[in-house]
C-alpha cells in the first residue's frame, strides 16, 4: 500500500492507494486543516490510525521548494525532510516533490470532466504546457515534451515581482509597498493575497463595505472564503467583494499570460487550486480572457492558446501517479 499526500498551507489531503487500482479510487482518503497540527508526522499518524491500513512507502507533494530532499513550507512553520519522515513514521521510503510539479504530472491523465475550458484555442501538439495555481499561495510550473512523453518542471514563479498593467493595479502595488519590502505576485494573487486586495479597495479606492460582510470578515478564520462566496452569490453580489474578486481574476489572468509567454505554452495553460474552483463563474466571464490576451504584439498568439480550469485536486492525482510509477518492491 502507498501513502500519498498533498500538503498545502490551508489543507493537507492524504490518501492510500493499492497497486493496480484506479488513481481516482483510493482505498482511504481524508482532509485535514494544516494549521491545526504542529507537523506533518502528527497528521499522518492520526490518518493511518483511523484508516487501519498498513503502508510502507509515501509520496508527498508540498507547497514549497524541495531542495536536497527537504523543504521549508512556504506558508506553514514546518520543515519536512524525507529521512526524518521515513524514520518517524516507520516507512521504507518517503519521496517529497513540489506541489506544482505534482499538478503538472497530472495534466496528461486528466479526464474530460476534470476540467472546464475557458478558451478552446488551437493546441500545438507536443509543445510546452503551463500550470498556474492560486491556493493559499501561488504556484507555477510547466511541462515540456521529451521524446515520447511530457516532463514536469517545478518553479517558484509565484514569488516573482507583481507586474501591474493598469492604474488600479499600479495603485495596488503602491499600497502593498507600504507593507512589504518585496511585493511578489503571490501577495496579490492567492488566498493570502485576496484580503489585501479587499483592504486596498476599501481603504484606498473607497468601495463601500456593508456592515454584515465587515462582521463576517472580521470574525472569520478564513476571510478569503467569505469574500469569494459573497462575490459569486447570484442573489447578493456585494460591491466590495465583487470588485475584490474581479481584480484578483484580472491579476491571475495577466500572470497566466506571462507564464504562457515565458515557456511558449502553445500546448495550453491550466489553472489549478481550490480558488479556481470557487471562482469559476467569474473566470468564465469575458474579463479573464481579455486580461490574459492583453499582450500587445502577441495578443493574437495568446488568443490561440487553450486555457483550462482544473476542478479536481490534481496535485494529489499527480503525486499518486508518481508513487505508483516509482514504487519499489518489498
Amino acid at each position: 500500500m502507498l501513502l500519498v499526500g498533498d500538503i498545502g498551507g490551508t489543507k493537507t489531503d492524504l490518501a492510500i492507494y493499492a497497486s493496480g487500482l484506479n488513481l481516482n479510487s483510493p482505498v482511504a482518503r481524508r482532509q485535514f486543516r494544516s494549521a491545526d497540527y504542529v507537523n506533518l508526522q502528527t497528521i499522518v499518524t492520526e490518518f493511518l490510525a483511523d484508516a487501519k491500513t498498513p503502508v510502507d512507502q509515501a509520496t508527498f507533494d508540498v507547497a514549497g521548494p524541495v531542495i536536497d530532499k527537504s523543504v521549508a513550507t512556504t506558508n506553514l512553520p514546518w520543515v519536512i525532510d524525507e529521512h526524518s519522515l521515513a524514520s518517524d513514521l516507520n516507512l521504507k521510503s518517503v519521496h517529497l516533490m513540489n506541489d506544482l510539479e505534482a499538478v503538472a504530472l497530472a495534466i496528461p491523465i486528466l479526464r474530460e470532466n476534470d476540467i472546464v475550458t475557458l478558451n478552446a484555442g488551437e493546441a500545438v501538439l507536443k509543445s510546452a504546457i503551463g500550470v498556474i495555481a492560486p491556493g493559499t499561495g501561488l504556484g507555477e510550473s510547466f511541462l515540456s515534451w521529451h521524446g515520447s512523453s511530457y516532463f514536469p518542471h517545478g518553479s517558484e514563479g509565484g514569488h516573482s515581482d507583481f507586474a501591474p498593467v493598469e492604474g488600479l493595479q499600479i495603485r495596488l502595488l503602491e499600497y502593498m509597498q507600504t507593507r512589504f519590502d518585496h511585493v511578489s505576485v503571490e501577495r496579490v494573487c492567492s488566498g493570502i493575497g485576496i484580503p489585501y486586495i479587499y483592504e486596498y479597495l476599501r481603504d484606498v479606492v473607497h468601495v463601500s463595505e456593508t456592515p454584515e460582510v465587515a462582521r463576517l470578515v472580521a470574525s472569520a478564520k478564513d476571510p478569503t472564503r467569505i469574500m469569494i462566496d459573497a462575490a459569486i452569490d447570484p442573489q447578493n453580489k456585494l460591491p466590495l467583494c465583487r470588485a475584490t474578486i474581479e481584480l484578483f481574476v484580472s491579476i491571475l489572468a495577466s500572470e497566466a499570460g506571462n507564464l504562457a509567454l515565458k515557456v511558449l505554452a502553445t500546448g495550453g495553460i491550466y489553472l489549478a487550486g481550490g480558488i479556481v474552483s470557487h471562482t469559476l463563474s467569474v473566470l468564465r466571464e469575458p474579463g479573464f480572457m481579455r486580461a490574459f490576451t492583453n499582450k500587445g504584439r502577441f495578443s493574437e498568439l495568446m488568443k490561440r492558446i487553450p486555457v483550462h480550469a482544473i476542478i479536481i485536486n490534481a496535485a494529489l492525482l499527480g503525486a499518486a501517479t508518481y508513487a505508483l510509477e516509482n514504487q519499489t518492491d518489498d
